[in-house]
């Protein structure tokens, strides 16, 4: 097979150590020259001080984390999700395997959540002062912590990608549109981060990942069969979702409509030498995948709305994109 280290965590932990290993022969052989193992873990390209832009190398540290990512995922869903739900009473083979899908996306959107509120503390766009996205562009010098923030995020999108293309998972009745956001999703990291626009980028994140941390946790406590806590964890939900996925998104949207203008008159145009990129047609590029990207937030919202009210009309609150979970019980 050829991405055996996206299953096996042996494998993966054979690769992640390697570069480990000659970063450190490299250090004892030739401690005062650069050392170029050191491109796969940390990031590159360091200029104005303490600002990092750019570089080819960063594809080296985003195909790292790709692996770290395979890695991380089958010890959290096979080592812990799985054994932790055994412990706790579960017992039906299909709910077992999405209790520790479920326990992988707690534990990643947790920490994304709370490094992305961490990093945009530092940002001129906290907390979403939109303008910012456009004034002083490009925004081509990135602090360290954005820098890695977005890269490590892109890591984890490209290997959700593969988890899809190895059926790692068993699809889900929404397949179709989990699979368009995926592709929507790697087209605006890339974009985004090429075209020097990674502080709208950051937010566009943030406001993705911090609901993810409560639906998680709701799929956890349906699993456990808490149905009481489900329905309140359930309903904080539903209102967080409410909020990120689709206030903020759609401030995001406004501002890319109503304050494009503001990029300074001299970034209005296509010139890759410069890191300037925004001419008046790129407006609507990104207007687009931003838009196609609400519709199915939309569309998950309708059915998320779906699931509340059944719960609070008959205490079940059972999320309808799933496929019958009990199978193989």
């Amino acid at each position: 097979m050829w991405a055996r280290w996206a299953v096996e965590p042996v494998q993966a932990a054979k690769l992640l150590v390697a570069p480990l290993l000659g970063s450190a022969v490299w250090s004892l052989a030739s401690p005062t020259r650069p050392n170029p193992f050191s491109a796969f873990y940390t990031i590159s390209n360091r200029v104005d001080g303490t600002r990092y832009a750019k570089s080819w190398l960063d594809l080296v540290f985003v195909a790292y984390y790709v692996v770290f990512f395979s890695w991380f995922r089958q010890i959290v869903v096979v080592s812990i999700g799985r054994r932790a739900a055994l412990y706790l009473g579960v017992r039906k083979r299909g709910k077992v395997v999405r209790f520790g899908e479920q326990t992988y996306a707690f534990v990643y959107y947790s920490i994304a959540s709370a490094w992305g509120l961490h990093v945009m503390r530092e940002l001129p766009t906290w907390w979403y002062h939109t303008a910012a996205f456009w004034l002083e562009y490009p925004h081509w010098a990135m602090t360290p912590q954005l820098k890695a923030y977005y890269l490590v995020q892109a890591a984890y999108w490209i290997q959700q990608v593969l988890v899809l293309l190895l059926h790692l998972e068993r699809p889900r009745k929404d397949h179709n549109e989990f699979v368009v956001h995926h592709c929507v999703t790697i087209w605006l990291i890339g974009w985004s981060y090429l075209m020097n626009l990674t502080l709208i980028g950051h937010a566009v994140y943030l406001s993705m990942d911090v609901p993810e941390v409560f639906f998680s946790f709701s799929k956890l406590l349906n699993y456990l069969a808490m149905d009481r806590a489900k329905i309140v964890s359930l309903a904080i939900f539903t209102y967080v979702w409410t909020y990120f996925r689709h206030y903020l998104n759609i401030l995001i949207l406004w501002s890319v409509y109503s304050e494009y203008d503001l990029v300074p008159a001299s970034a209005r145009r296509w010139s890759p030498a410069d890191g300037t990129y925004l001419t008046w047609w790129l407006k609507y590029w990104i207007l687009a995948p931003l838009a196609a990207l609400q519709l199915l937030n939309m569309f998950w919202y309708a059915l998320v709305l779906r699931i509340l009210v059944k719960a609070l009309l008959t205490a079940e609150a059972d999320d309808e994109r799933s496929d019958d979970e009990d199978e193989g019980a």
